[in-house]
């Protein structure tokens, strides 16, 4: 048997813990957050497990967990902080020529002036984004300038804050209507997709982001074999092993908008057949890098 350690004991965790352990990988949650750990005497056993399956998401306290642990990850420290820095993603995606929405990176603090020029720089309404930010969170519209310039405002007060390590948010083109998806690339391979979309009364409400953790569903959904090949496109680009991409389509347009290489496991059923057999098989070729 394979011990897989997780950081996380959410819906990932629940879902992958008996088709793992029918794949001889026994899945142990080993919480590294909101907790005391004496470093001297950790409250893990030396070699008790032997691979790691996401590094976890507060970074400081993966470093611990990392050196306790002794362990390599299917998703490492450098993974996550590729997929975090969501500027830095779509940087590299378009100089690869992928897909990506217009988009303009700052880094506060900057002028009026030169928010202005930003603003001007698109067709209202656009997407203020904090930039290593998760789930949608601080992820706004400003359909003016006024607002726009508000929305800049509260977050440059927010990166007053000294201990603030990310100072940086993006400016983004809004694409009305489009259908949210987030894609699932498995060592180098699709293995699944979802669709999420918001409640009727949510999108009535004025509601638009398509998180699920903000009340969209996800539906597993078969992607064109293009759409497939672009989301493989965009692991092997970051070389992120397990990686969630996010791809927003219109009538005329598709664009990787996002990536997460810390990605919620859906249920089974909205994955390619076998998908066990690979991550089981992916974990276990991490395991023997030890």
């Amino acid at each position: 048997m394979i011990d897989l350690a997780v950081a996380n004991d959410q819906e990932t965790f629940e879902r992958m813990r008996e088709p793992l352990a029918e794949r001889g990988i026994r899945v142990h949650h080993v919480p590294v957050r909101e907790r005391t750990v004496a470093l001297r005497d950790p409250p893990w056993e030396p070699d008790a497990y032997d691979v790691g399956f996401v590094y976890p998401g507060r970074l400081m306290e993966g470093g611990v967990a990392d050196a306790l642990l002794a362990v390599p990850w299917l998703n490492d420290h450098e993974a996550v902080l590729t997929s975090r820095n969501k500027a830095g993603v779509l940087a590299r995606l378009d100089r690869a020529s992928l897909p990506v929405p217009d988009s303009v990176y700052v880094s506060n603090d900057v002028s009026e002036a030169e928010l202005t020029a930003v603003f001007d720089r698109f067709d209202p309404p656009v997407v203020v984004k904090p930039n290593s930010t998760t789930r949608g969170v601080g992820v706004a519209k400003a359909h003016d300038l006024d607002s726009f310039l508000g929305i800049c405002d509260y977050l440059s007060l927010v990166h007053d804050y000294r201990a603030t390590g990310d100072r940086s948010f993006l400016v983004q083109e809004y694409l009305p209507n489009a259908t949210d998806y987030r894609v699932m690339v498995l060592d180098g391979a699709y293995v699944g997709a979802v669709e999420r979309r918001l409640p009727d009364e949510a999108v009535r409400e004025g509601q638009w982001k398509h998180n699920v953790h903000r009340g969209a569903v996800a539906t597993g959904v078969d992607l064109p074999d293009p759409w497939r090949d672009l989301a493989e496109s965009v692991a092997d680009e970051l070389e992120v092993p397990f990686l969630g991409v996010d791809l927003l389509a219109t009538d005329d347009k598709l664009v990787v908008n996002e990536t997460n290489a810390r990605p919620t496991i859906d249920e089974e059923t909205k994955y390619e057949p076998k998908f066990y057999d690979r991550l089981a098989a992916t974990i276990r070729g991490v395991a023997d890098r030890r």
